[in-house]
């Protein structure tokens, strides 16, 4: 990924200023500032899942201990090394679609947005990036909220194409600096990522039928799509995504095999997404339910355990799927996490 699009690009100095810079570092020590990138690709050895634990009639769970779980991974029991309980705080990123299809209703966006940070502990850590042909980063991770209602209700705005899938790449490179917090993502789009939509139209040209072109996609065979996901994972991120009505395969207007095709992609992407990171794909049914869901989904972080445990260490790295489980000692209640990760 070219990360001076995200960082901004660096200027060449002179001879003698590259001169007096090696100087420098030829008395420095072996400690370095830690460079954004470095702590993206270092690989993490402990896996952070982050749980949801509900009674037999649907109600959160929200006072249970250490002792109370058991994690297994690949059917082996495995020691857990850090406990976090539901009032711990999070970091947040807060991603907000500003591309063409979003330009109708933008007050209705802002105002949900806002609400969702009304909905926020006082102690959670929010970051407001907007995203379209470009990626921006509106408001720093603050747990002022009158900052991070400005840049929504004010600094947010634009239009264009929708780069989905480098906007979340962004936003991990963001919260790898939140060290030591658990995280997660809210991202409010319609899932039709630009450079997929027209990967997805040419594997899709040849479809006769909406099965026919629904088949000619898979969702899942994308290099973007599958970084995000391991990044993801290596930082125990929870994505949370509130479609969009506007990106619903079963609404669309004037629907052809190849436009089906290309939508249902999208949105299995988005299912991709939560599932795989544990987190739960909120579709918006009418514009009117996004202040609602967007609290939904606050409510629900409040009511997430971390737990952290480390694999064996010959399978640390070893490009497999490994199944997790999580049970709770107590069998009228269900644990909910992600199901597992790919070690790479």
């Amino acid at each position: 990924m070219n990360t001076s699009r995200f960082f901004g690009s660096k200027k060449q100095g002179s001879p003698a200023i590259l001169l007096g810079l090696l100087l420098l570092m030829s008395f420095a020590g072996p400690a370095r500032a830690q460079d954004p990138d470095d702590v993206v690709t270092t690989n993490v050895s402990l896996v952070q899942l982050n749980i949801g634990v509900v009674d037999e009639r649907g109600y959160a769970v929200t006072s249970l201990s250490r002792n109370d779980f058991t994690v297994y991974e690949d059917g082996v029991k495995q020691p857990i090394l850090n406990f976090e309980p539901t009032d711990t705080p999070f970091s947040l990123v807060l991603l907000l679609d500003m591309s063409g299809s979003t330009t109708s209703f933008r007050p209705q966006l802002k105002q949900a947005a806002s609400r969702f940070l009304d909905a926020l502990g006082p102690q959670d850590r929010v970051a407001v990036i907007q995203f379209n042909a470009k990626i921006k980063n509106l408001s720093g991770f603050t747990t002022d909220r009158r900052k991070s209602a400005y840049a929504i209700q004010v600094l947010a705005e634009g239009a264009g194409e929708t780069h989905l899938y480098e906007a979340l790449t962004y936003s991990l490179h963001e919260l790898a600096r939140e060290e030591k917090r658990r995280k997660a993502i809210v991202v409010l789009t319609d899932g039709l990522d630009t450079s997929m939509r027209n990967a997805d139209r040419a594997s899709a040209s040849r479809a006769q039928t909406d099965a026919e072109a629904v088949a000619a996609i898979d969702p899942k065979a994308s290099g973007a799509l599958s970084s995000v996901l391991n990044t993801a994972d290596r930082q125990g991120v929870t994505i949370y995504p509130l479609a969009l009505p506007s990106g619903d395969p079963k609404r669309l207007p004037l629907p052809d095999p190849v436009i089906t095709g290309i939508y249902s992609a999208a949105r299995a992407r988005l299912q991709d997404l939560a599932d795989r990171t544990g987190g739960r794909l909120n579709e918006i049914q009418r514009l009117d339910q996004m202040a609602r869901l967007y609290v939904e989904v606050a409510a629900n972080l409040r009511t997430l355990y971390t737990v952290g445990y480390k694999p064996p260490t010959e399978r640390s790295r070893d490009g497999k799927w490994h199944e997790i489980r999580v049970e709770v000692v107590h069998p009228e209640l269900t644990a909910r996490t992600k199901p597992g990760y790919f070690a790479r």
